[in-house]
């Protein structure tokens, strides 16, 4: 499995992904949000939105998106994990796992906090992976 960072070549791989991430949670963009979207992830002067791919040979396998943030607490930056997809038949195989070490090696090059993310409570598969690698925060998520 390779890991690389998101480039103008992965488009299409890029969209079928993040296409089945959004399913996943039973919503939808607008066609100009991915345009909007994938222009910021793979701009070089952007450099708070970011993204990797996941490749076996020239299968894509997965994707995430992480954005670095102030924060009132800390002098560096911090590191959200915002969308984290694998395709169905490639789940179990270490993918997520892979994708979320390489956000915090880039979190941990940049001298960032280690990242952290939110997951929907019913999402129990990948609630699994996140009780083996990280600590589930008693915090609550409200919306206006």
């Amino acid at each position: 499995m390779q890991i690389e960072h998101l480039q103008t070549k992965h488009r299409a791989d890029w969209h079928m992904l993040w296409t089945g991430y959004l399913e996943f949670y039973e919503t939808s963009v607008a066609p100009e949000v991915y345009d909007t979207t994938f222009a910021r992830l793979i701009d070089p002067s952007h450099t708070a939105q970011n993204a990797f791919i996941a490749y076996d040979g020239d299968q894509a396998l997965g994707l995430v998106h992480f954005i670095y943030h102030p924060h009132n607490w800390r002098i560096e930056d911090v590191c959200y994990l915002q969308d984290l997809f694998t395709v169905p038949q490639a789940r179990g195989r270490g993918v997520a796992r892979a994708l979320i070490d390489a956000v915090a090696q880039d979190a941990k090059g940049r001298g960032a906090a280690a990242p952290y993310w939110l997951t929907q409570e019913f999402n129990h598969g990948a609630r699994a992976l996140y009780d083996k690698i990280a600590t589930l925060t008693p915090f609550v998520k409200y919306q206006m």
